[in-house]
């Protein structure tokens, strides 16, 4: 049996795993593709649709339910921009319509627009620019019904700004800081990228993106016990995790410590002009990273390899060292 047919049989959660590393060294880079294209990996592929619905579908959506209501500040959105969040809530349900038409449909009479979610046993009539048809905001609205957050950024003096967002699964960061911020501003605190002018670069491609493009990236850090939400403002819930981890039995930490994989996708939006910024979090266990031989060697190597200020800035000062001891003990790597 070769290495691929012993491969056949695994599962869903690993096979649609976005694994992020072409190469056995990471740094930062502006990394964009075109979105919708489908890529094989060796235990199977990813990114056919922009808005992927997976088995998680309800688990986390009610995660998000739950994240809202003891936090609304996950939820923000300068006053210009309303326009923008009719026009991200419409090219979600556009998006979801053609990848799920199955279980979803948007159709138009008129003023008025009917949005069906089976999934949600949702119906619903509403016309653009009348809050009074929707039961929330319009980025609201949509952000129920995905998986990925959201972040809109309005194009003006010659630059991008973080204006309006629904984040309940950022990676220690915190949208309620970062709001109303410029681009540049809001990666300020990213290591090295400045004096590489990759920040400066993937402005100015963002910027010329036109109407309806769509280009997607892939970023990476390293999670304890699967916690979607780990934000800035829920630090003092997660940020030990990490000690623990580190402190812990290495026999634990297959099962504890996950790579966590966003797949962001960046949208110019037709109507507004605004630029959507989809994340979607994928967290896998180091034990199934180990049951691919060769994404456990290469996580090995990526690990080893990092600087470390950016293993710093990511939070995996504390966890890259039992992570390649465990992928060394566990995991079948020989370095």
């Amino acid at each position: 049996m070769n290495a691929s047919t012993e491969l056949l049989d695994i599962p869903t959660r690993i096979a649609n795993f976005p694994f992020p590393f072409a190469k056995d060294s990471y740094r930062y880079s502006t990394n964009v593709e075109p979105a919708g294209t489908p890529t094989t990996t060796p235990a199977g592929g990813w990114g056919k649709h922009t808005i992927e619905i997976d088995e998680n579908y309800h688990h986390e959506l009610a995660e998000r339910t739950r994240i809202l209501a003891s936090d609304a500040s996950r939820y923000q959105s300068l006053p210009h921009m309303m326009p923008a969040q009719w026009d991200a809530m419409i090219s979600i349900m556009r998006m979801l319509a053609e990848s799920y038409p199955e279980s979803m449909s948007l159709e138009r009479d008129g003023a008025v627009w009917v949005w069906r979610n089976v999934l949600l046993a949702i119906e619903h009539r509403f016309v653009i620019g009348d809050l009074d048809t929707l039961p929330i905001d319009p980025l609201r609205f949509a952000t129920n019904q995905i998986q990925e957050d959201v972040v809109l950024l309005d194009q003006r003096e010659g630059q991008l700004w973080g204006d309006a967002g629904v984040v309940t699964f950022a990676a220690d960061w915190s949208l309620r800081f970062d709001v109303g911020m410029s681009f540049l501003q809001i990666h300020g605190p990213v290591p090295r990228v400045h004096a590489d002018g990759v920040v400066t670069r993937a402005q100015s491609f963002l910027m010329r993106l036109e109407p309806g493009e769509r280009y997607r990236r892939t970023n990476w850090t390293l999670t304890v016990d699967g916690k979607l939400d780990t934000s800035t403002e829920t630090y003092p819930q997660w940020g030990p995790d990490r000690t623990s981890v580190a402190r812990g039995p290495l026999e634990e930490v297959g099962d504890r410590l996950f790579l966590r994989v966003e797949v962001q996708h960046l949208i110019r939006l037709a109507t507004s002009g605004a630029i959507m910024f989809l994340i979607r979090s994928y967290l896998l266990p180091l034990r199934d990273i180990a049951v691919v031989p060769v994404w456990a060697h290469r996580l090995h190597a990526v690990l080893d390899d990092l600087p470390e200020d950016m293993a710093d800035y990511k939070g995996i000062t504390k966890t890259r060292g039992p992570a390649m001891e465990w992928l060394r003990t566990h995991g079948g790597v020989n370095s």
